[in-house]
This record gives structure tokens, sequence and C-alpha cells, in this order.
């Protein structure tokens, strides 16, 4: 069992660590220009700023993963590659379901791993798009718990 916790805003680098470590284990289907594209819009627009940022801290206190939620919405799931698989996911999804009212999911359809946990959890697919909202070729599922 992770500890869950809010992340300080000096805490933000760290989320930035885990973001690209988790993007570059999971999101092979980007080119490197695009993570590079990606992690500028993040620290550029403050994106941990605006979602409600849940971490999960291991035992020696290091964020090993967080979840971002907006409203109904996940914004963001991201583990640090060293803790996939080892229940931080799992813990992060359900606090954000049974917590935070999580209802809906924009998944890239390429992630197919990230897909499939999403659908273990209860989200199926309602629609998709061609390309990204930045109108880069990586489509998007869009998920929702179905009751």
């Amino acid at each position: 069992m992770y500890r869950l916790d809010i992340p300080t805003k000096n805490e933000h680098n760290r989320l930035l660590e885990v973001w690209e470590a988790s993007v570059r284990a999971t999101h092979h289907f980007l080119k490197e220009e695009d993570i590079g594209f990606f992690k500028n819009m993040i620290v550029e627009h403050e994106i941990f700023d605006d979602a409600d940022i849940t971490v999960a801290r291991d035992a020696q206190n290091n964020i090993v993963g967080f979840v971002g939620v907006s409203g109904d919405s996940l914004e963001m799931l991201f583990l640090h590659p060293g803790s996939i698989g080892e229940g931080v996911g799992k813990q992060l999804i359900t606090y954000a379901i049974e917590t935070q009212k999580v209802q809906r999911v924009e998944v890239n359809e390429q992630n197919v791993q990230a897909v499939q946990f999403y659908n273990h959890f209860g989200f199926k697919t309602i629609s998709r798009s061609e390309d990204d909202g930045f109108g880069k070729p990586y489509p998007l599922l869009f998920m929702q718990r179905l009751s």
C-alpha cells in the first residue's frame, strides 16, 4: 500500500520526471520531438496546477506515481516504470473513482496497456478521434464508466 497525498509546488519537477519516465516506458509510438513538445507544454502551461493531483509515495516518501483529475475526468495517470505492476495504478485509479468520482478518461489508442487497464476498471470506449488534441496523428479513445 502506498501513501496518497497532495504534492507541493516544489515537487512538480518530480512529477515531470515521473511523467517523462512513464511516457518513455509506455508510449513507444511517440517520436522524440513529440515527447519534448508535450514536456514543454506541461512546463509552460503549468499543467500540474490545472488538475487536482494526488501522488502515491513509497516507504521512503518518494513519489512513484500520480493521478490528476478535473471535474469527473481523469486527466492524467502516470507511474514511474519501476512501479508499474506493483499496485500503484490500481490504488490511484480506485481513489480517483471512489473519492474523486471520476467517470471519464481520454487515452491514446496506441497505449494498449492503458486501454486494457481502464477497461479492467469499468471504462468503455464511447468514441474515438483520429488525432490528439494537438492535431498529432495519435488516435484518442474517449472512455466512460457505464453504470
